[in-house]
């Protein structure tokens, strides 16, 4: 810190330098300078020194807010860490012990129709922990592998989407709408990767049939916005607690409301990863007792 302080004064230094130059040549018969070309300098160098001092003051101040922000980043990233490790314990115990029971209970089954129906609890088990695995490697690998940029025509994804969305027995109970588009152009083609954008939709839409009752609505709706297309799928359901908002896009997260209901918890965070590798944004809106809304905002061009 100490050349920080010399380099500070250096100015100052050189305009005393000048100041009594200019008073010697003041004295000299062969050059005459004036006085207050001498304080002049001076005040010169005092102006210099002070506009480093406030420099080198800004600076500091600058690099302690980076410095405490990037603490507080790196303390964010170690809570959320933790939570998602807390989760991923907490998803992974259940079958885990289930299997345990299961296995015990296949060693010890006195008859073949209880034998079977450990069999069936350890396969059902081992299918759920694979179901989370893939989605986990399916998510870390969204984050680092290049994604395809092609055409896709989001009109025929949207209702391909909701056609499979109403093969599931429950479809059968809600009322599913399709809203396009259709005059005086449809929807513009966009440049994305149309099996994750396919996955996206599937996601949202398999969210809104889990967490909705009999005779509720789920609506598949989109519209081009300038530069971006919006997609929405909104219900009519339940809906999510203000406190448990700024929660639902992370990994393994389950709300009040979630537990219970099949699923890795994963849905949410899948969907958020793909619209951001396609340069989008998504956010959720919900009240409790009117419905959800979730909208993924993509780039037309």
């Amino acid at each position: 810190m100490r050349w920080r302080h010399l380099l500070i004064l250096l100015p100052l230094g050189v305009g005393l330098a000048m100041s009594a130059m200019l008073h010697y040549w003041e004295a000299c018969p062969v050059f005459y300078a004036r006085a207050d070309a001498a304080a002049l300098s001076v005040m010169a160098g005092l102006a210099f020194s002070l506009v480093l001092a406030a420099g080198w003051t800004v600076h500091g101040l600058l690099e302690r807010k980076c410095r405490a922000a990037l603490a507080q980043l790196q303390a964010q990233a170690a809570d959320d860490r933790r939570r998602f490790l807390q989760r991923l314990d907490h998803e992974l115990k259940n079958p885990l012990t289930a299997l345990r029971a299961a296995l015990a209970n296949l060693a010890e089954a006195p008859t073949d129709a209880a034998w079977r129906e450990a069999f069936v609890g350890v396969e059902t088990q081992a299918q759920r922990l694979s179901r989370l695995v893939a989605e986990l490697r399916k998510l870390a690998d969204l984050e680092t592998r290049p994604i395809e940029h092609a055409p896709v025509d989001l009109t025929a994804l949207l209702e391909e989407a909701l056609a499979l969305a109403r093969e599931r027995p429950e479809a059968a109970a809600r009322r599913l709408n399709l809203n396009l588009p259709r005059a005086p152009w449809p929807l513009p083609v966009i440049h994305g990767d149309r099996d994750l954008l396919f996955l996206t939709i599937h996601n949202l839409l398999d969210n809104a049939l889990k967490f909705t009752r009999t005779g509720d609505v789920i609506e598949l709706r989109a519209f081009e916005d300038g530069a971006m297309v919006i997609v929405e799928v909104a219900d009519t359901g339940p809906g999510i607690p203000e406190e448990e908002l700024p929660h639902v896009w992370e990994e393994l997260y389950r709300g009040q409301g979630a537990r219970g209901t099949p699923g890795s918890g994963l849905g949410l965070a899948l969907v958020r990863a793909v619209v951001l590798r396609h340069g989008g944004q998504v956010a959720l809106r919900s009240r409790v007792g009117q419905g959800t809304v979730v909208t993924v905002r993509l780039p037309a061009r």
